[in-house]
């Protein structure tokens, strides 16, 4: 046997509850500001996981208008991920800086179908130098029966359009938008050649999403996953090129030589945040510390649908490596809590123990946003959950994650999750649990949060008693689960 040594205790949310304590903080008056990592702040410490049933463009654009971030998966060819990224940052971006453009001699079948493809409603049209022709939409095509027909012929041209200059304020924009009463405004340059576009409806999701987590030029934040393969530096430069925020290197276990040596690459080509996982340990957070890295995740087999631990062996709990891996960065280095998330409580015990947000993906997975068709079953809706571990998931190109190669092993399942509509009622009830979390313990915001926590370790009695217990429930509320 070899040298004896103490087995250290490892804890997770579900066996710890944090200690009231005197408060003046109403929840609804807290704040939850937070970082996702070095340069990209967030208003909802929330982040949607990177996994082919829970992150591509629709879940992307949802969580940045709630203040929170998206990591659109890689289980997509590289062509795929880049163009979902485009998407995410034209979505709301008040000024489109490189607009999609079409020629005049295009069909109304062609433009239709790339007004489709990308989720818009009118797309200025140039010369081959970049001179604005005019502008076509969707209600200049309603009545038009023949797709063969070249858009030059219904297109509004350019001596009817009103155009900005290249550089006009937002509020001059307005203007222009309040006394002409239309809905794009093609922007050009001395020349005449098109210098971007400002549309109504982007100015009105601004107001309507106030918090909307949006970079200096007014874009949605992204961000997307790469692995450790030999596409890697292809893909990466593919999705920088697209506008991405951060590129996630996303694995298992990344405290390996081989992802050592994929960050190194990835940092010299990489002028967006790099976010390395995921990570359990102390030791390994302070190797990635001299890679100059933007954000570390954490967590090794905390989530519902993994089953690393049991399969291999290996993994800390959720808690103690959110701990282990706080101690050791000091704050220099912004934490992403990676699975475990089964409460909005688990929120605050994640913020509490020195994690800057969560990364979800169970929680998210159920939504209208999450990838995939719901199913009807017994009278429910449910959707499709799976592991990136899962054989399903590898084979569809999460494998490296694992670094897997011929026949698997997986260390995931495929499952099924309770419908639950909009992703942004999900957040809600999230967002408020953390509120209330933070009332009780008297912290106005994240940073208070772990300067007041107080942990305590409760028996499985304890946790018994911390659910509802002793009844039956005939009422589900929105904010907890129940699994038939």
């Amino acid at each position: 046997m070899g040298k004896e040594r103490p087995c250290n205790l490892g804890l997770t949310f579900g066996d710890v509850l944090l200690e009231p304590g005197y408060s003046n903080v109403i929840p609804s008056d807290t704040n939850i500001d937070s970082r996702f990592s070095k340069h990209i702040d967030l208003f909802l410490p929330i982040v949607s996981s990177a996994m082919d049933t829970v992150t591509e463009d629709d879940m992307a654009i949802a969580l940045a208008l709630q203040g929170g971030l998206g990591i659109i998966h890689k289980n997509l060819s590289i062509e795929e991920q880049s163009a979902q990224v485009r998407k995410v940052k034209r979505f709301e971006s008040v000024l489109i800086p490189d607009p999609i453009t079409v020629f005049p001699d295009v069909t109304i079948k062609e433009v239709e179908d790339l007004m489709s493809y990308h989720n818009i409603s009118g797309v200025p049209v140039v010369d081959n130098k970049g001179k604005l022709k005019g502008i076509i939409t969707k209600s200049d095509l309603i009545f038009e029966d023949d797709k063969n027909k070249k858009i030059k012929e219904v297109m509004i041209p350019r001596g009817k359009l009103i155009t900005g200059e290249k550089g006009i304020s937002i509020k001059k924009a307005k203007d222009l938008f309040r006394k002409h009463k239309f809905e794009k405004l093609p922007l050009v340059d001395k020349n005449d050649k098109l210098a971007g576009l400002i549309t109504l409806r982007d100015i009105l999701k601004r107001k309507e999403f106030p918090r909307a987590n949006i970079d200096k030029e007014g874009r949605l934040y992204c961000g997307a996953a790469v692995g450790i393969g030999e596409e890697t530096k292809e893909r990466a430069e593919e999705l920088l090129s697209g506008g991405v925020d951060c590129l996630v290197v996303d694995t298992a276990h990344a405290h390996t030589k081989k992802v050592f040596d994929v960050t190194k690459m990835l940092r010299r080509i990489c002028d967006k945040d790099l976010v390395v996982g995921n990570i359990v340990t102390g030791e390994a957070a302070k190797d990635f510390m001299k890679f100059e890295v933007d954000a570390v995740k954490v967590g090794v087999g905390p989530g519902s649908i993994c089953t690393t631990r049991v399969i291999s062996g290996i993994g800390i709990p959720q808690l103690t490596a959110i701990q282990n891996v706080a101690e050791a960065l000091k704050g220099k280095v912004p934490i992403i809590a990676d699975g475990g998330i089964t409460f909005s409580g688990d929120i605050t015990k994640a913020l509490a123990g020195g994690a800057d947000s969560v990364m979800i993906g169970g929680l998210l997975a159920g939504t209208d946003e999450a990838p995939g068709d719901s199913i009807l079953l017994e009278g429910r809706r449910f959707k499709v959950y799976r592991g990136m571990g899962s054989v399903d998931a590898m084979e569809a190109g999460s494998k490296d994650r694992y670094f897997q190669t011929g026949k698997l092993v997986p260390e995931g399942v495929v499952s099924r999750v309770p419908y639950k509509g909009p992703v942004s009622e999900v957040l809600f009830q999230l967002a408020g649990g953390l509120r209330s979390g933070m009332g009780y313990v008297g912290a106005h915001n994240i940073k208070e949060l772990r300067e007041k926590a107080k942990f305590i370790q409760v028996t499985n009695a304890g946790l018994t008693e911390s659910h509802p217990h002793d009844v039956k429930i005939i009422k589900e509320p929105p904010n907890y689960e129940i699994i038939r």
